[in-house]
């Protein structure tokens, strides 16, 4: 692979190679090829080579298992559904899509250790649970899930602050974040995936669908944001509070 510390967008997996970039076992993706979830590889010679956008496709199929859609159901999402309504099946699958706003990276690991300190087998193992890094099988290269993180990692090392702190605090904005997120899929597979479902899929109801999902996204980062900032004022004057009256008492 001629990759480099920036993304690549012609990067080339093997099914070895994505199974481990994706998180499913190389048995699971030629069973979702067998079932047509799956384009197939670009073979050449005796090896299949994945891109992206198989990465992607994965990545989306194993995020709708996991919030409840079925495999039936995530083949007619993914393939299209029947009396015309292929087009907004598409620009559904789209709209899926676009839950995740960052692109991963694929980067050198000696690249990456001069940015953030990686010398600790112990720090990038508990990076790895994080789901933030991902090892490739050639040992030079590792999958970044979220360039911005690595960025925030980096301007806290330079401000000589440890990493293994700012790891602990990303373990809590990650278990907390994942119950937010999951409160929102929930909201929308309960109320409005469901029903649409269970009523046959109509293909009248496809924008209304489609408008629903592609809105949850942006409201759902409103309001988180918009709590974390009311929360983040309580607990800063808390704090101050606190650290003012234990003076005053020692005093």
């Amino acid at each position: 692979m001629a990759l480099d510390a920036r993304a690549d967008p012609d990067v080339e997996f093997t099914i070895d190679q994505l199974a481990l970039a994706s998180g499913l076992t190389t048995r699971n993706i030629r069973a979702h090829q067998t079932r047509g979830l799956l384009p197939p590889p670009d073979v050449r010679g005796r090896t299949g080579y994945y891109g992206r956008d198989h990465l992607a496709r994965l990545q989306l199929i194993r995020e709708m298992q996991e919030t409840g859609f079925k495999l039936t159901a995530i083949k007619r999402i993914l393939a299209g559904v029947p009396g015309g309504g292929g087009a907004d099946a598409l620009s559904f699958e789209r709209a899926l899509l676009t839950w995740q706003t960052e692109q991963p990276e694929v980067v050198r690991a000696d690249a990456l250790a001069r940015r953030i300190p990686l010398g600790d087998p112990e720090v990038v193992e508990r990076i790895e649970r994080l789901g933030l890094l991902a090892r490739l099988p050639d040992g030079e290269h590792l999958q970044v899930q979220s360039p911005m993180l690595v960025r925030a990692a980096e301007e806290l090392v330079q401000l000589g602050l440890p990493l293994e702190a700012g790891l602990a605090v990303q373990e809590e904005l990650t278990k907390h974040g994942r119950g937010v997120a999951r409160a929102f899929v929930r909201l929308f597979v309960e109320q409005v995936w469901r029903p649409f479902e269970e009523r046959g899929q109509p293909e009248d109801e496809w924008p209304r669908v489609r408008e629903a999902l592609s809105r949850m996204r942006p409201l759902a980062e409103q309001s988180l944001l918009a709590t974390f900032r009311l929360v983040m004022d309580h607990e800063a004057k808390e704090a101050f509070r606190s650290g003012r009256r234990g003076r005053t008492a020692r005093n």
